[in-house]
């Protein structure tokens, strides 16, 4: 006889209360390996609750006997939350828990088997990559020369595949960082072991380990969890693949949901065949697609459909709704990136007009770096806006730090700016460094910069001298070395300033520091995208010259602390358009969005052109974009756009051709596309041939350019009104 965990009053009919046939049917759909095809906006997370509590008050399975594997803790309190609301205190003794927090409980009750004590201690990303850089140091490797985030990556990659270190390939000649990787790896875990500690990936590694090798184990978890569930089965690796398989082997109960269309995170080792193979690995499932989408109008369904069907790799579905057509997709040509931002603040504005709210409206992009210039034109609107999932462009890590270079370098007294970069890039200037040359500073009179300045400086005997030598034998050789060549830098950019652009000198300044080499030489994705959010940088700054063109570093610092300080108190507001990365988007939904850069080489990313699989995960992302629309989608490009630094000319994205024309409506910028006239550009004339613009006069219709020919035309005067000039790529 079973016992029904339901608290009294409570029925069976409440569960499934409100839920469509195939909802009802995923409840009820106990025995036996289930896949929940669900599309987005599909109710899946309602699904998985009242199925945990219909197993619970129906089918009279003890709450420890279930174990419910989501990505996220937050999506782990948010279902636990709800089944709690269902059958009440039970739910507590449910194991509703991540990957990672799961492996830690069974590793901390069974970690002498794996001869582990159960005390061991889990390093963070910083403490991974120092192990990894002494691990490097003991084998002579260059730490200049071979990045050790990238061999932290390859690591965690293996782990992530369950290659051991034995197991790791070395690579060929072409491919040296391979080689150093698995030298490292048997170090690293050699150092790992004798310290007792695991990584993030060592977790589910080593639980996998623990139930390969020792079957009693394995058999005990397999009667504990007779009932498993797994969301976003889409996003699992081979490690978690293989964790799943263990435990659900002996019972078969295991149900997962996900969506195949949905799957953005090959990147992070996400095995989108895992998925697609379920039918494989358990012939005996039973399939049932979730297509009834409570989120958004048939339009924005309909576009949805047609473009996903053109991925290979998926399992069919179809999604549909019950609330009407709804408006058409708006698809806006913008002249270039301002432009874009005008057409958002018009239309967020009109929607303000009909009684809506800044909240119902949301800013997608591809890169982090597209929001800077929509941040700015809100700015100048005054539209509040919120950053979901980041920091607004100006408060970046990598933002602020070369704002920081900036701001000595106007200021050398500005002791705060100093300090943050002082060891940004590596400058062998610990703490105990900083703090003799803080005290030496402050004892003397002088600024922290000052203070550099006298080490290693030749001076006349006397107290000065010896103070001096003092502070240089009290940093030692390294950090004294660190700080004279850090002065000797600042010394020589602000010698530097004179006769620069805002541009040019930033450049400058990314050069001498190594602040650009820094990121430059990393394969982490992170560090690409600030590398990225730095060129985007110079977008700005080019902006600053074009405007302001006698305006000097200190105007460029005063414009940009002031958009800075606007921008964090309208961030703060809860009343504000969303501003957020597709990837962070996802589970999310709002009335109005807008998906912008929609273009080639952008979305989808010139990173992921050159294979099928890329090309297909582009247009799986562009899908879970258009899917977080309720009401109103618009979509944008750009003819032209400062972007990383540089201007793009970039082709409408296929995924716009891919989208049914009836769904459309099509309008494009009423400004004409015309070059941004400047002192420096440089041209093609049809009868003088390339020159370059070194002086305008006049403005509109009465523009007149000097123009500098290479040839034997010497300097001409021109108007562009009436000539026909070609701008050439310097």
């Amino acid at each position: 006889m079973t016992q029904a965990f339901l608290t009294p009053q409570i029925s069976i009919d409440t569960i499934t209360d409100g839920l469509n046939p195939e909802q009802k049917r995923a409840v009820e759909t106990t025995q036996g390996p289930l896949f929940i095809l669900a599309g987005a906006g599909s109710g899946k997370t309602s699904v998985m609750t009242r199925r945990i509590a219909y197993l619970l008050a129906k089918e009279g399975v003890a709450p420890w006997n279930i174990l419910a594997i989501t990505f996220t803790n937050k999506a782990a309190r948010e279902m636990n939350d709800r089944v709690q609301k269902l059958v009440g205190d039970v739910a507590q003794d449910i194991w509703m828990t991540t990957f990672h927090s799961a492996c830690v409980k069974i590793l901390r009750r069974e970690a002498e088997h794996i001869g582990l004590a159960h005390t061991f201690t889990i390093l963070d990303a910083d403490d991974q990559i120092s192990a990894i850089k002494q691990c490097m140091l003991d084998l002579n490797l260059d730490l200049k020369k071979f990045d050790p985030a990238a061999v932290q990556w390859k690591i965690s990659a293996a782990k992530n595949e369950l290659i051991s270190p034995f197991d790791m390939p070395r690579g060929g000649k072409k491919n040296l960082i391979d080689a150093i990787a698995a030298d490292v790896y048997h170090g690293y875990q050699a150092r790992l072991k004798s310290a007792n500690a695991l990584d993030f990936d060592d977790l589910i590694f080593k639980t996998v380990d623990l139930f390969e090798h020792h079957p009693e184990v394995l058999e005990t978890y397999q009667q504990k969890f007779k009932y498993i569930h797994v969301d976003e089965y889409q996003d699992t690796n081979r490690a978690q693949y293989k964790l799943i398989g263990l435990l659900a082997k002996a019972s078969r109960n295991l149900c997962v949901v996900g969506d195949t269309d949905q799957a953005i995170y090959r990147w992070r080792g996400a095995d989108i065949s895992i998925m697609l193979n379920f039918e494989r690995d358990f012939p005996e499932a039973a399939v049932i697609k979730l297509e009834q989408n409570y989120r958004s109008t048939n339009t924005i369904l309909d576009a949805a459909n047609a473009l996903i069907r053109n991925n290979e790799n998926r399992k069919d579905k179809t999604l549909w709704s019950a609330k009407g057509a709804g408006d058409k997709i708006s698809v806006y040509a913008a002249l270039d990136q301002t432009d874009e931002a005008v057409y958002i603040i018009a239309s967020v504005q009109e929607h303000i007009g009909k009684g809506g709210a800044f909240r119902d409206c949301t800013v997608l992009y591809r890169a982090n770096a597209q929001s800077r210039a929509v941040e700015d034109a809100f700015l100048q609107a005054g539209i509040p806006y919120k950053i979901i999932g980041g920091m607004t462009f100006y408060d970046r890590r990598e933002i602020k730090d070369v704002m920081a270079y900036l701001k000595v370098l106007v200021n050398p007294e500005d002791e705060i700016s100093l300090l943050r970069v002082i060891n940004v890039p590596k400058r062998n200037l610990g703490e105990g460094s900083i703090r003799r040359l803080l005290d030496f500073a402050h004892e003397k009179d002088l600024s922290i910069l000052e203070a550099m300045g006298r080490i290693g400086q030749p001076q006349a005997p006397g107290p000065e001298a010896d103070a001096a030598a003092e502070l240089t034998a009290s940093l030692g050789a390294k950090a004294a070395d660190g700080a004279a060549k850090l002065y000797q830098i600042m010394t020589g950019l602000r010698a530097m300033q004179e006769g620069l652009t805002v541009t040019e000198f930033v450049q400058l300044v990314l050069t001498r520091t190594g602040y650009r080499e820094m990121y430059a030489g990393s394969h982490k994705e992170e560090d690409q995208n600030r590398l990225e959010n730095i060129d985007e940088l110079l977008t700005v700054t080019r902006s600053f010259d074009r405007r302001r063109r006698h305006g000097t570093l200190a105007d460029f610092l005063s414009e940009t602390s002031l958009l800075s300080d606007t921008d964090k108190e309208s961030g703060a507001k809860d009343n504000a358009v969303h501003m957020m990365t597709v990837h962070a988007s996802k589970g999310l939904e709002f009335p109005v969005v807008f998906v912008i850069g929609v273009e080639e080489t952008l979305f989808p990313h010139a990173r992921s052109m050159d294979s099928l699989e890329g090309v297909e995960e582009e247009r799986n992302l562009c899908y879970v974009a258009i899917t977080r629309a309720q009401e109103k989608l618009h979509l944008s490009y750009c003819f032209e756009r400062s972007l990383f630094g540089q201007t793009q000319m970039n082709d409408p994205s296929r995924f716009l051709d891919e989208l049914p024309k009836g769904l459309l409506e099509a309008s494009k910028s009423d400004l004409q596309i015309v070059p941004r006239w400047d002192v420096g550009i440089h041209v093609r004339h049809p009868q003088f041939g390339s020159g370059v613009v070194t002086d305008l006069t006049g403005e509109g219709d009465e523009l007149e350019l000097e123009i500098t020919f290479a040839s034997r035309h010497g300097t001409k005067k021109l108007k562009p009104k009436l000539t026909k000039l070609r701008v050439l790529d310097k």
